[in-house]
């Protein structure tokens, strides 16, 4: 079965004019959408997420000590990967002498979650 199309010559717009409309407008107010592209972000390496997993596993809190050996990764990096986890609201820590001790923080991951679902 053929089809028929009316074709017309291209037109160029106004300056100015769009082109089209919007196909959908964004739910997720900018600051909401800020907030959830920070947790995403620092989820979008593969060892931040095996610790928040091996963080969210543990009864207490977790000293930097017991999580070095669990990957071949030296203690400054590790550090480096539990900042960024913290800065963006998924964990917290607590110092005690020289050592700082982790925890992930409940309903971090609520906002995220619930607009994925």
């Amino acid at each position: 079965m053929a089809v028929e199309l009316e074709l017309a010559p291209k037109q160029k717009r106004v300056a100015g004019e769009p082109c089209c409309e919007p196909v959908a407008y964004p739910d997720v107010e900018l600051e909401r959408a800020k907030r959830m592209a920070r947790v995403a972000k620092a989820l979008g390496d593969p060892i931040r997420v095996q610790l928040i997993d091996v963080l969210r596993k543990h009864a207490g809190k977790v000293c930097v000590c017991e999580l070095v050996p669990l990957f071949d990764l030296s203690q400054p990096t590790v550090s480096h990967h539990l900042k960024v986890l913290r800065e963006a609201g998924l964990v917290d820590s607590e110092r005690r002498g020289l050592w700082a001790y982790y925890y992930v923080i409940p309903d971090a991951l609520e906002e995220l979650a619930a607009w994925l679902s």
